[in-house]
């Protein structure tokens, strides 16, 4: 490994900003050739130092760009001063996920590479266990800055909020960080109680004091005191000292400040009550604050409690879908035999036998049985879906009356409910633009409160009424105190976390915050017809006869010489015919002419079926042109069949539309939503569909590869455009749209490239993710609203602006009181989204 101290072969912290050479790093681990590093900076521990491979770290010096500020670059390796992003080589900036996404999401992908490197020397048991038994072999990250990435809990050196697991685990226990600090707030709260009483007593009961002298009342402060300072709030201490030397400041800067002055000017008051002039002593003894600097650990110990608590009970979502998978499945051998096996012995390929009531173990395929299974907790669809041989079915669903043999196709990582967890914890962890805004506000507001609290302190040092000094102290520890950013921090992340887990709960899967964000200004929603509007499976709704041929007739010779034939029309006459449990002869000299259809002799008859041109060339076909064309102006596609050169039916074939399609767009167009509809069908066709619906505009006889310039000429127009589509066909046209709305029955592409997913395929779930989207929005804003209200009233009060009026000034410990409670409204206000009502 070359190790030389080049400028090539250094690498940036993203959490320090550090630069650091390989042969400085305090660990390093090598997997299938390549090689990570962890930042030298003992306070940071095993942060990653870069995620990406040693061998990225030892190119020749070139450009490196950030891919989601093209604006940064440099001559080597590093992070992203802007996003925390690895920097790319010049070139690969626009490979990966779609642009969408935001960069967090990346970093999972890069950052995973590394947890996980290590277990896979072991076989994937073991590594289960060994990640399951010893939390520093799990990924943690920072839900509000999710480029924090560190092996093992701990907090965010940016924010200090307390990090979560990278991967949440149905059998996760119980979250480390709150079982700690639920503990530090009772033994606190236990020992800040009787000093609350005993400073109390004084002022209140002046007779205490022949039972206790203030002396020794001072020094049982001291020592109840002294353990909450220096052991329950040694969390808090440290993430104020990290946000000071990573140049973060944040909450816990002000809560350091505010406690270890109260405590450190109650010490030497207590040691040295000699140095302080008689104004400022009460029976020959100087004031401590013991009881401020108890109270404010205690409450802000009981503010975390609830904000860890809040932040677990938002990841319920994701636990319920966990849940789902069941720990073992009945595996079927060859002979037909049945073991059960846990889940993770199944192989792709195995048969899998799920019985009534069961939960179905794998995605996968139905190779025998009949069965109605319960999805509602995968798409939100309450009604129960029957399965039969050659159906695909979803992990986690539940069996009702009826057995089934599945074929496991998807296991793992690679099922449907793995990728929704990972989605949803994905999403929960991403940020909304709107984020950008408090992230602005926070970078300054911090230094702010300092530098007001420094002038309050000079004001009151100055003019202030006797014992000055004290009242200075009161006013600064105020200051600092009510001014925790708390409620400010939390206001964005804690809506978002749990709207995106109401939309999961009601099968509407949101990629990232920014899709969430988007869709509330979602103004024009394009939708593709065929499988979205429509159920996508053509079927035969008519067959009109013009010669002597009967209906059963017609429908069986079409049927003889479509069965051949891929086409999806072909497909849909055979089902038609077989439903009517018809004999369908075989066809002999089958022929397929692109563009025209298809022919064969049965019962020595030549069978044309296809075209009017086709079908019957040299005949008048006017009158049967007039039929065909009413059938088009119903939403139907016309099919001729011709026996031996006449032409004898028509064949009526529409893709039928969905049950819950008009109720969706009629929610649409309540919501002031345009409804454009894309189709490849002819005009005719497409727009009697349309009207049939109530569609606002139609663009018919488009091509798969030209979807995404319509949606690309919308939004030119000046529209904000959701796409909503099903097929990989789609996929450009979801990608190019300001939100991709992906239907969860279509394809993997067409998820892959959308923002929202909805997993029903109900195209009512639109309408339903944006008024969870306005809902979470309004939510959010009213959570800013009230932090910066509670801001700007509560800084002015705890400075003492009504002491010359009115004589009243602020206790650091009502402070601190109102400080806990912002913290609760703006989490008890993010909690109502999870019954709000939505449309």
């Amino acid at each position: 490994m070359n190790t030389s101290s080049t400028k090539s072969n250094t690498v940036t912290d993203p959490v320090c900003g550090m630069t650091i050479n390989p042969e400085d790093a305090a660990a390093t681990e090598e997997y299938e050739g390549r090689t990570y590093y962890f930042c030298s900076d003992g306070c940071h521990g095993k942060f990653l130092a870069n995620p990406a491979e040693y061998a990225r770290s030892t190119h020749e010096p070139g450009e490196y760009v950030c891919p989601m500020h093209p604006e940064v670059r440099q001559d080597h390796p590093g992070s992203c001063p802007k996003c925390g992003m690895d920097l790319v080589p010049a070139g690969e900036e626009g490979h990966g996920h779609h642009g969408h996404e935001h960069h967090g999401h990346e970093h999972h992908h890069a950052a995973t590479d590394v947890a996980t490197a290590p277990a896979k020397t072991k076989t994937q048991k073991e590594s289960k266990k060994s990640s399951s038994s010893n939390q520093d072999d799990v990924e943690y990250t920072c839900p509000m800055h999710p480029e924090i990435r560190q092996m093992g809990p701990g907090s965010c050196p940016k924010c200090g909020m307390a990090l979560e697991p990278v991967r949440a685990t149905a059998d996760s226990g119980p979250n480390p960080e709150l079982k700690d600090m639920t503990r530090r707030f009772w033994i606190s709260a236990a020992l800040a109680v009787p000093i609350l009483v005993l400073a109390m007593l004084f002022p209140m009961v002046p007779a205490w004091e022949t039972l206790i002298p203030m002396g020794v009342s001072q020094w049982i402060q001291f020592a109840l005191a002294t353990p909450v300072v220096v052991w329950a709030a040694a969390p808090f201490f440290k993430r104020g000292w990290d946000s000071v030397r990573n140049r973060s400041l944040n909450m816990f800067t002000l809560v350091s400040l505010g406690v270890g002055a109260a405590y450190a000017y109650s010490v030497v008051a207590l040691l040295f009550p000699n140095i302080f002039p008689e104004n400022m002593q009460m029976h020959g003894r100087p004031e401590v604050y013991f009881e401020a600097a108890s109270v404010i650990v205690t409450l802000v110990a009981l503010g975390q409690v609830l904000e860890l608590r809040a932040r677990e009970s938002t990841s319920g979502a994701i636990r319920a879908l966990m849940d789902l998978a069941p720990a073992t499945a009945r595996r079927v051998d060859d002979a037909g035999n049945e073991e059960e096996v846990p889940l993770e012995d199944i192989e792709v390929g195995d048969l899998v036998r799920v019985r009534p009531g069961e939960k179905l173990p794998v995605d996968g395929t139905v190779v025998s049985g009949r069965c109605s299974v319960d999805e509602s907790m995968v798409t939100g669809e309450s009604l129960p879906v029957t399965k039969e041989e050659g159906d695909e079915v979803v992990g986690g669903t539940v069996a009702g009356s009826g057995s089934l043999v599945i074929r496991a196709e998807k296991l793992g990582a690679d099922s449907m409910l793995s990728r929704i967890v990972e989605m949803v914890a994905s999403a929960q962890r991403s940020r909304a633009p709107i984020q950008s805004v408090v992230d602005k506000v926070a970078a300054v507001f911090v230094p702010a409160v300092i530098v007001v609290a420094v002038i309050a302190f000079t004001v009151w040092m100055l003019v202030g009424p006797d014992p000055r000094l004290t009242h200075a102290l009161i006013v600064a520890v105020s200051v600092l105190i009510i001014a925790c950013p708390c409620a400010l921090g939390l206001a964005t992340p804690m809506s978002i976390m749990v709207g995106v887990g109401r939309g999961a709960k009601e099968g509407v899967l949101i990629r990232d915050a920014e899709a969430l964000e988007a869709m509330e200004k979602v103004d024009t929603v394009v939708v593709d017809k065929t499988g979205t509007l429509t159920e996508g499976k053509p079927a035969v709704t008519d067959v009109v006869t013009l010669g002597s041929l009967s209906r059963d007739d017609a429908l069986r010779f079409a049927a003889s010489v479509e069965r051949p034939s891929e086409h999806p029309l072909a497909t849909a006459i055979v089902a038609a015919a077989q439903d009517a449990e018809l004999d369908i002869p075989a066809a002999e000299d089958f022929t397929s002419d692109a563009g025209g259809g298809v022919r064969g002799t049965v019962d020595s008859h030549d069978v044309r079926v296809g075209n009017v041109d086709y079908a019957a060339a040299n005949t008048d076909t006017s009158a049967a042109q007039t039929r065909a064309d009413e059938l088009r102006a119903e939403g139907a596609t016309a099919v001729f069949l011709s026996l031996d050169g006449n032409l004898e039916a028509i064949l009526a074939i529409a893709d039928p539309v969905k049950e819950s399609t008009p109720a969706a767009l009629a929610a649409l167009h309540d919501q002031g939503v345009r409804v454009v509809m894309l189709t490849g069908d002819n005009r005719t066709t497409a727009e009697a569909v349309a009207k049939k619906l109530g569609i606002d505009e139609v663009t018919a006889d488009v091509k798969p590869e030209d979807k995404s310039a319509v949606v690309t000429k919308l939004t030119d127009q000046g529209r904000t455009v959701a796409m909503a589509g099903d097929g990989v066909n789609d996929a450009p046209a979801l990608a190019a749209a300001r939100v991709g709305l992906a239907m969860g029955t279509g394809t993997d592409v067409a998820m892959e490239s959308a923002g929202v997913t909805l997993l029903s395929g109900d195209l009512g779930g639109i309408a339903h993710a944006r008024s969870l989207s306005h809902a979470t929005m309004k939510n959010i804003r009213e959570n800013l609203v009230f932090a910066f209200i509670y801001n700007t009233i509560g800084i002015p009060i705890a400075a003492g602006v009504l002491y010359p009026p009115f004589g009243l000034l602020l206790s650091p410990m009502l402070a601190a009181a109102a400080m806990a409670l912002s913290s609760v409204s703006v989490i008890l206000n993010a909690s109502r989204l999870r019954v709000a009502k939505l449309k």
